[in-house]
């Protein structure tokens, strides 16, 4: 029998991480606010080095990068936009785990939805982007999808080849992997620090930014949800094992790729990329509630092997059944 998969300390915490890293962001722009400012100021075509480096690892008034100046409600709009149209990638896998789906099936969706970013998120962010009346830096644009989907894919790629090579795939899947997931959280944590460093004096001033700019994802995410689980998965019949992970991996978001594309486009200090990382704050709790969702509910679907008593077994067609029995 094989161990049992939980989330580690670092991914079943995160949105404590994310309220700390708040905390100390604030503090941080409170007592040394020209740290900040020049780390966000070392970058290339607009594009910040320093959290290039971390999210690489994982992954007020309102003047935006290049100077021109936006309504901030406008900003944190760009922001849900780059959230909401970066699908699942990652976590997905362990949200599947979790409510007992079907792992092959989970990782064909991901390895479509890295594709899917690879070639249409710049095009489908600019269209959004400009229809909310935002600047678009094209050259910043297409870097990040460069750097926070190509690159990822094709480093991923090689290095999993290389590794399993030489040290084999229990040791990739056991030991690596196990070691790489918290760098991966504490590189993320390091940003959301430096970025609330900057807007740790609008969030002073309106604290509840933080609750107006969770509301909409969280009702953005519930109703990509519910349609995904009881209305296509019921309407195209599929099984429980397929049906969980099918509405979770359009429920959840991409978010180190969102933070990255926001702090490009618009600077470390927008609008929009805090409304990135609000994503990050609600992620893990709200899916955790989706994944629990999906077990309750397992007995609308055919296929279930949860081994509840609320739960169906595969219909078995006929012609099957008279083939067993001759």
């Amino acid at each position: 029998m094989s161990k049992e998969k939980n989330l580690s300390i670092f991914e079943k915490y995160l949105t404590i991480w994310v309220l700390l890293c708040i905390g100390a962001g604030i503090f941080l722009g409170k007592i040394a606010p020209n740290v900040a400012l020049t780390l966000d100021s070392w970058s290339v075509y607009q594009v910040s080095i320093p959290i290039a480096i971390c999210l690489d690892f994982i992954p007020g008034t309102e003047i935006v990068k290049g100077g021109q100046e936006v309504e901030l409600w406008r900003s944190y709009i760009s922001g849900a936009i780059l959230l909401g149209i970066a699908p699942c990638t990652a976590m997905v896998l362990m949200w599947g785990y979790l409510a007992k789906g079907n792992d092959a099936h989970t990782l064909v969706m991901v390895a479509i939805n890295s594709l899917t970013m690879l070639f249409i998120y710049a095009p489908l962010g600019s269209f959004l982007l400009g229809i909310n009346a935002m600047p678009i830096p094209w050259k910043t644009m297409l870097l990040s999808v460069g750097i926070y989907v190509a690159l990822p894919l094709i480093a991923g790629y090689f290095t999993r080849k290389w590794i399993i090579n030489n040290k084999g795939r229990d040791w990739f899947n056991k030991k690596f992997l196990h070691y790489l997931t918290p760098v991966s959280i504490i590189a993320l944590l390091a940003t959301l620090v430096v970025l609330f460093s900057l807007k740790g004096e609008v969030i002073t001033k309106n604290p509840l930014t933080i609750l107006w700019i969770s509301i909409p994802l969280f009702i953005q995410t519930i109703v990509i949800f519910v349609l995904g689980y009881f209305v296509l998965a019921r309407m195209f019949k599929l099984s429980y094992e397929d049906a969980a992970p099918t509405a979770m991996i359009g429920a959840s978001n991409h978010f180190e790729v969102a933070i990255a594309t926001s702090t490009m486009l618009f600077g470390l200090s927008s609008g929009a990329a805090l409304a990135t990382v609000v994503g990050v704050l609600i992620e893990v709790p709200v899916m955790l509630m989706l994944v629990s969702l999906c077990k309750k509910k397992c007995y609308l679907f055919n296929g279930c092997n949860l081994d509840l008593p609320r739960c169906r077994p595969a219909v078995i067609p006929a012609e099957a059944v008279k083939r067993q029995t001759t």
